[in-house]
């Protein structure tokens, strides 16, 4: 019994030895960035819609049968190219019927006037009344207007004949033909045959909210926000796959109303778009760049962990450990993340190892240019 007592004593020393020297765990080193305040883009995510610059619908200007489309759908045409035929003959038949209206009207002008020519010295003479003369001046005065208004009837006439080639008002992209070969088409009704959109450049329009203007007119006001002197407000775009459009655009528009429905502002951007990459109609996502914020927070994209509740980043607290803290994401500027929440100057946040790093871990700012562990540095007073 002493020999197995001794034994266990024995077991038991050992166990306590073998449990004072596990060693505590090793800090994980990592590199830190301290946040300091400084001025950053006021950026602006908004949903966007393109439009074009122009856009005009080709109508029927007479009533007529369409002979031939004398474009390729979906091409780029220029201002008076013709689009369509429609049957002149009627219109010419016409056309010819008053010119020789206006022959005989010119013929009967041409004859008054000489009656007049013929009454002057004759009516000088008393040879015929002072009446007769004057019936003749105003029977001349009359051919003369009949000749005007004929002459007038026949330009209409022309002008109609011309609407028989039907020409794009404008310089763009011909959409698909509306009416075939065949088809009746009516001046009175005014047949749409065909619409062009003018996309190079296009338009891009944004609403925002009213509460958020007046937010950055306070900004402003309070000197939060600086607008600069530049008038120019800079519009970055990406599509609905992530991909960002290569083109800078600039705010062209902002309307000075609210409209009373939706509680927003209209805006509107400019774009270049000289391979038609933009099409009218599309989706896109905006940043606005409406000036610099003073005093910002922005941290790299790789301290940042994005999830469905926003985003949070480990900071090292004044211990050295690793605290998950939730932040409020702004928008993304050149590769930073900007923090409109949760961090604030003097906060030391965590950039590499974040793979390995759990909250409470214990974490050490390693030598950024060794690579070697470095002991903790004791954050500023007030920065935790």
């Amino acid at each position: 019994m002493r020999y197995v007592a001794g034994l266990l004593a024995s077991l038991l020393l050992v166990s306590c030895a073998s449990e004072e020297e596990v060693p505590p765990p090793q800090a994980i080193p990592v590199k830190t960035i301290t946040i300091a305040s400084e001025s950053i883009p006021n950026v602006i995510e908004l949903p966007g819609r393109v439009e074009p610059v122009r856009e005009a619908e080709v109508r029927a200007r007479v009533t007529g049968i369409v002979q031939e489309r004398l474009y390729e759908e979906g091409t780029d045409v220029s201002a008076g190219q013709p689009l369509f035929r429609i049957d002149p003959r009627e219109l010419r038949a016409s056309s010819a019927q008053i010119e020789a209206s206006l022959d005989r009207a010119r013929a009967t002008a041409a004859n008054a006037r000489a009656v007049v020519d013929r009454y002057r010295p004759l009516v000088e003479e008393n040879a015929i009344s002072g009446q007769e003369y004057d019936a003749a001046v105003a029977a001349s005065r009359e051919a003369a207007a009949n000749v005007a208004q004929i002459r007038a009837q026949l330009e209409s006439a022309s002008l109609q004949l011309g609407y028989t080639t039907v020409r794009a008002p404008i310089a763009g992209r011909a959409g698909r033909a509306q009416v075939t070969e065949g088809a009746l088409v009516s001046q009175a009704e005014g047949t749409l045959m065909t619409e062009i959109e003018q996309i190079s450049p296009v338009y891009v329009s944004f609403a925002q909210s009213a509460s958020e203007v007046l937010a950055i007119r306070r900004a402003v006001a309070a000197g939060e926000l600086d607008l600069g002197e530049d008038d120019r407000v800079e519009v970055r775009l990406t599509f609905t796959d992530g991909t960002e459009y290569p083109i800078r655009g600039y705010i062209d528009f902002l309307a000075f109303s609210v409209d009373e429905d939706t509680g927003t502002v209209e805006l509107r951007a400019e774009f270049p778009n000289p391979t038609g990459l933009l099409l009218p109609g599309e989706f896109v996502r905006a940043q606005i760049y409406a000036g610099q914020v003073t005093s910002g927070i922005a941290v790299p994209q790789r301290a940042v962990t994005v999830n469905e509740n926003g985003g949070s980043v480990f900071v090292m607290n004044r211990e050295g450990l690793a605290e998950l803290r939730p932040v409020q994401l702004g928008a993304m500027v050149d590769g930073r993340w900007i923090i409109e929440g949760g961090l604030r100057p003097g906060d030391v946040v965590i950039v590499s190892n974040l793979q390995k790093i759990r909250p409470g871990a214990a974490v050490t700012r390693a030598d950024t240019k060794t690579g070697r562990a470095a002991r903790p540095q004791t954050p500023a007073a007030g920065g935790q």
